[in-house]
């Protein structure tokens, strides 16, 4: 797993305002009881990552209104990764704005995008569930179906909905495997017995994945290290790289200091700024 390279914390934390999408809600708030540097908590509605145009309208709007309402805030936490590429070309113009290298909540849950994609490689048909996922959105299983079939069946009869449900079902057999992930909070016996019911249904194998803590509360407090955390300056954005480790990378932009950059403190609470080549490394 990652480990900050700026040494230990000496000064407190910044006051911080966390934008974070609703799947991870219950984590953020766990954890945000811990962290009294985080002033206000905002959560975005679950699914929009697969509409990235309007989760970057909707995560600007966000930030915009924190920077107005929330006064005391230095720093904007985001609880999302590259989701889609909708976190792309959203920017701050008070506030230092801190997202993690990742390419969704899930590198958050099993703390390293390592471990995260690791996983990944030498699981490919990997379905994951997690305490918010389940709350905020119907995944793979019998429930999904049904739903899914009476709504085609009301909209397009039933023979259009035979059709389209055997769509779907191919769809369901890309995977074989229902993961279910969590930090140890939210989780119940019968959200653990929802994610197994649904994998048998679907024929797929049924695994749990512990999460380690360290990457959100990371995210929540600071210090925000270059090799886990993107640090962005007010006018400055994000996008994709083509860089497998990094994930994201800084679009230049003018900070405070004009075009001055330092790497006296970068990953520090005091400043996120670095030089120009090790910012979009």
């Amino acid at each position: 797993m990652d480990t900050p390279s700026d040494g230990a914390q000496t000064q407190p934390p910044p006051p911080v305002a966390v934008i974070t999408c609703a799947v991870l809600e219950t984590e953020v708030e766990h954890f945000v009881r811990g962290c009294p540097n985080v002033r206000h908590v905002e959560k975005i509605r679950q699914g929009l990552h697969n509409d990235p145009p309007q989760l970057r309208r909707e995560l600007q709007e966000a930030v915009e209104r924190v920077e107005k309402q929330v006064l005391e805030a230095q720093v904007i936490v985001l609880g999302y990764g590259l989701c889609s590429r909708g976190t792309e070309e959203v920017s701050t113009k008070r506030c230092r704005m801190v997202i993690p290298r990742a390419h969704d909540c899930i590198t958050l849950l099993l703390g390293d995008r390592r471990r995260y994609g690791d996983y990944v490689r030498q699981n490919p048909g990997t379905y994951w569930y997690s305490p918010g996922w389940n709350r905020h959105h119907v995944p793979p299983g019998p429930q999904r179906y049904d739903i899914l079939y009476q709504e085609y069946r009301r909209r397009y009869g039933e023979d259009n909905a035979e059709y389209l449900m055997s769509t779907e079902q191919h769809w369901f057999n890309t995977y074989n495997r229902a993961t279910y992930v969590d930090l140890g909070v939210g989780v119940t016996d019968n959200d653990l017995a929802y994610t197994r019911h649904c994998a048998d249904w679907l024929h797929w194998q049924f695994e749990r994945q512990n999460g380690d803590p360290e990457l959100l509360r990371t995210l929540l407090t600071g210090p925000w290290d270059d090799q886990r955390f993107l640090v962005l300056s007010p006018g400055e954005s994000l996008t994709v790289t083509a860089d497998p480790d990094r994930i994201i990378r800084v679009v230049s932009g003018t900070g405070p200091d004009g075009d001055r950059d330092c790497r006296r403190c970068a990953g520090a609470e005091t400043c996120g700024q670095a030089t120009a080549k090790e910012r979009n490394s």
